[in-house]
């Protein structure tokens, strides 16, 4: 029988020689291990598979390790991140911890010091992943948001949502507070961002400000050139 794999990693490593080694070592550690050497690949395999932590070099082509994370938080809020750089600025370290990672390694690290890291970052996180689901119902002011079923309450009953309607509720509420941005968003949900789909969001957008409507504590504010922000007051 097949041994259990201890966790789910996703690895994003630009340097074959790297990439190769840290996956074959990982693996040996009881690990399954999905390699892309690039940003895009990365959220590629992010967006399809299920993942426990993700491991993200920063310098890498076509899309870099802090805008890959971004894109990942956009996803999905708790999923661990380390970062791998070659650098030792404090200002990128900040960034990383700013955008969201839980841990940033500097090259050339042990790979025994980083199966230690991994191990403790699970632990740490072990409830969230042994739930093994994202949160799916969201508390918005009179409103209770059901994105796996669709579903909105608020003070006039219950509305069913179509999915790309719950979709872009979802990314709102995951960033509530925080902006989103357009172009994220729209590469999230329509795989492209262009003219055409941006003019359709902002019609997603105009239909859920009005389901909405009935709290002034919860608004839709569009950031100018930058993307929106779900307002809820406490």
């Amino acid at each position: 029988m097949k041994k259990k794999s201890k966790a789910n990693i996703l690895l994003v490593e630009d340097d074959k020689n790297l990439g190769f080694v840290l996956t074959d070592f990982l693996t040996m550690s009881g690990y399954s291990v999905q390699h892309a050497e690039d940003g895009e690949a990365g959220l590629e395999l992010f967006k399809n598979g299920k993942f426990d932590i993700c491991i993200l070099d920063i310098m890498m082509p076509l899309k870099d390790g802090f805008t890959l994370a971004e894109e990942i938080r956009v996803i999905n809020d708790i999923v661990p991140i380390i970062f791998l750089t070659a650098k030792t600025l404090k200002e990128d370290k900040i960034k990383g911890f700013k955008i969201g990672g839980d841990d940033y390694m500097t090259k050339p690290f042990s790979t025994e010091e980083l199966n230690l890291r991994i191990d403790a970052i699970l632990r740490r996180t072990r409830l969230s992943l042994l739930n093994g689901e994202k949160e799916t119902v969201y508390d918005l002011g009179k409103y209770k948001f059901d994105y796996a079923n669709q579903l909105l309450n608020g003070p006039k009953g219950e509305r069913r949502l179509t999915k790309k309607e719950a979709e872009v509720l979802r990314l709102l509420c995951i960033n509530k507070n925080k902006i989103l941005r357009r172009e994220i968003a729209l590469k999230m949900i329509w795989g492209e961002d262009d003219y055409f789909m941006g003019r359709s969001m902002d019609v997603y957008i105009t239909k859920l400000r009005k389901f909405l409507s009935d709290d002034p504590a919860v608004n839709i504010t569009n950031i100018h050139r930058t993307g929106f922000m779900l307002e809820v007051s406490e």
